[in-house]
């Protein structure tokens, strides 16, 4: 078995089998970038629920792994040169599996960085944006009830974004043409979990963008995407 002493995290979170990918997650929009990608490559991984309804994601143990003290984190037994890995932030730790396993990335270097640009585009873009829409919205409504700027402004830089997808998307099945990638995985959560989790579908126009509403229905009717949009299982 492998030796994971060396991280704090799993004196709280104890590996039942250190030879395999630890995965410390929720199922959030963010969160579940990583157990789909998981799932899709088929790597043996150990999920671990970090609960912010008692604020683990703060807890000295995670935050040992993760200084941000945000969802998604992991460590691999088998890193490079065969030695343990700790990663967070869910694009990096994408990019980490794919090249590990050489799948759901494009093996042409141009195609990769351009790629590399959607994820990036989704974590400067998507992610900050409709998690602030999904804040203002469903959180914190009783907040801005008599203010409906802040609302208001992540709605409308949410639905600017669903335009650049619906353009990406025009004549394409998948963000980079006919491969499915991590620039999907990394993506599509979002637009659904403003569907599903934010209940802001209808606000964010969603019949307005047929390509991004396509493409996320694919991406969601794929059996690795149904297993890991609920992993780890909530309490």
């Amino acid at each position: 078995m492998a030796d994971l002493s060396a991280f704090p995290i799993t004196t709280r979170w104890p590996a039942q089998n250190s030879d395999i990918i630890q995965l410390y997650s929720l199922p959030t929009p963010n969160g579940v970038k990583v157990s789909i990608a998981l799932e899709e490559l088929g790597l043996a991984y150990e999920p671990h629920l970090i609960s912010f309804g008692t604020n683990d994601q703060k807890s000295p143990e995670f935050v040992s792994l993760n200084p941000n003290g945000r969802i998604p984190a992991i460590i691999d037994p088998n890193g490079p040169n065969g030695k343990p890995i700790g990663l967070f932030e869910s694009g990096a730790i994408l990019v980490y599996l794919a090249e590990k396993t050489g799948k759901l990335i494009p093996a042409d270097p141009a195609a990769r960085y351009e790629m590399l640009s959607w994820i990036m585009f989704q974590m400067g873009g998507v992610g900050p944006m409709f998690g602030q829409f999904g804040h203002f919205f469903k959180f914190a409504a009783d907040k801005v009830a008599n203010n409906s700027y802040p609302m208001e402004r992540y709605r409308d830089e949410s639905k600017r974004l669903l335009s650049v997808l619906e353009a990406r998307l025009e004549g394409r099945q998948w963000l980079m043409g006919d491969d499915y990638t991590i620039a999907d995985i990394t993506t599509f959560p979002w637009i659904e979990g403003a569907r599903k989790f934010y209940g802001g579908g209808d606000v964010l126009e969603y019949s307005s963008f047929p390509n991004v509403m396509a493409w996320v229905d694919r991406a969601m009717a794929r059996p690795a995407v149904q297993k890991g949009f609920d992993i780890p299982k909530r309490d």
